[in-house]
């Protein structure tokens, strides 16, 4: 999502760190007190009610001025070396108990000086208290590990530039760019896959007693998969550029950028509680994130917490459905673009369009609200549809 901060907020007296810097005080308790004072300054933002959007950008950008600050001063050799962020940190987002993904670039083999340098660096970020998850790779190195795997490929797609040798930042991307590595359409069928699996450990259900919010049907991870086939298939670094490419309605895009505020905020809510990084909504923390978004007991019968879980349920099983419509419709545009249509007429109101079921005009729901019920009963005596086409499945999303 393309989050801005609506307001200006320092976690840290810049000037007066730097000049401590280059005073030379020591490097370590500098690093160390600072990023203590910025969890504080966090926790006690979030707890005088500061949006959740806000504070998730505002860590990442803490972290990206430690880290710039780290490498200017730990890394002799840093003019042959680059750093990026990856993974959901280079989205620019980060909870309080996030793992903080970074990858080292080299043009070549890394001389014995150059991993003294790396090794220096990475201890300290450990010594001062970031819980790196990292990755040292030259170009080549790139090209190979992301040609065979797909997590790879996709914290590339995702990487963003911290500091060093912006060159190889642009060659790593260029190196592996749909032209190069995973077509468009391997990377897609990849994906699906991937979400197919996954879903799969939830046993394809949104409505699991204690939800995992990130991983599970209809969590973070659904809306993330549309965000990363946006980005290799467009090159859009926001879903809201979805919307210019006619694949994301303004609606469609208000319900993903909402359900995306509503389950970052329990997980923020999750970490602050947890003290580390949770993402099941176990039993043992309902209430207390029911009681972080103001709900009560209104009597015996109706408790907060019950009305917190059906305020998520019907969150993401919404964005679940979403989710499966907007890869309807990129399955069409990558996987199909270039298939010859056949059509089978059905009856006045449908037709199917290479195995998958289409209304004849965007009216039929309007004018034969009860076609909305038929296409059912036409899926289930004609077995070779496969399913439903995305612009049918959006007109009923519409007329419900």
């Amino acid at each position: 999502m393309n989050t801005v901060l609506t307001q200006k907020i320092e976690l840290y007296d810049t000037t007066q760190f730097s000049l401590a810097l280059q005073s030379g005080e020591n490097p370590l308790k500098l690093f160390k007190s600072t990023i203590k004072a910025s969890n504080a300054k966090q926790k006690e933002l979030y707890e005088t009610g500061m949006n959740v959007c806000d504070l998730v950008v505002l860590r990442a950008e803490f972290v990206d001025e430690m880290l710039c600050h780290a490498w200017r001063f730990q890394v002799k050799c840093a003019d042959e070396l680059m750093l990026a962020a990856v993974g959901g940190y280079g989205r620019g987002e980060l909870h309080p108990g996030s793992d903080i993904d970074i990858t080292i670039i080299c043009d070549d083999e890394l001389s014995d000086t150059q991993k003294n340098c790396v090794e220096d660096f990475l201890t300290f970020l450990w010594d001062i208290g970031l819980e790196i998850g990292h990755s040292v790779r030259n170009i080549q190195q790139c090209i190979d590990e992301a040609t065979a795997d797909i997590t790879v490929i996709t914290n590339i797609t995702e990487a963003r530039y911290l500091i060093g040798r912006e060159d190889l930042f642009e060659r790593m991307l260029e190196a592996t760019s749909p032209e190069h590595t995973w077509s468009n359409e391997d990377y897609f069928s990849a994906k699906l896959e991937e979400q197919r699996i996954r879903h799969g450990k939830f046993d394809d259900t949104a409505h699991k007693l204690e939800p995992n919010i990130k991983e599970g049907p209809g969590g973070l991870r659904d809306i993330q998969m549309v965000g990363w086939v946006a980005k290799r298939y467009f090159g859009a670094n926001h879903l809201s550029e979805l919307v210019d490419h006619k694949f994301l309605t303004e609606e469609e895009y208000n319900t993903l950028d909402a359900g995306q505020s509503f389950l970052w905020h329990i997980r923020y809510a999750l970490h602050m509680i947890s003290g580390r990084r949770e993402d099941r909504l176990l039993f043992e923390h309902q209430r207390r994130v029911a009681d972080e978004f103001g709900y009560t007991d209104t009597d015996e019968r109706q408790l907060g917490v019950e009305k917190f879980m059906k305020m998520y349920y019907q969150t993401v099983t919404e964005l679940s459905r979403l989710n499966e419509m907007l890869l309807q419709l990129f399955k069409e545009a990558i996987l199909h673009r270039n298939q010859l249509h056949e059509i089978k007429p059905l009856n006045r109101r449908f037709h199917i369009r290479n195995n998958f079921i289409e209304v004849r005009n965007d009216q039929i729901f309007m004018i034969y609200p009860f076609a909305m019920l038929e296409i059912f009963l036409l899926i289930q005596q004609n077995p070779e549809i496969k399913g439903v086409r995305a612009s049918t499945i959006r007109l009923m999303r519409n007329h419900l």
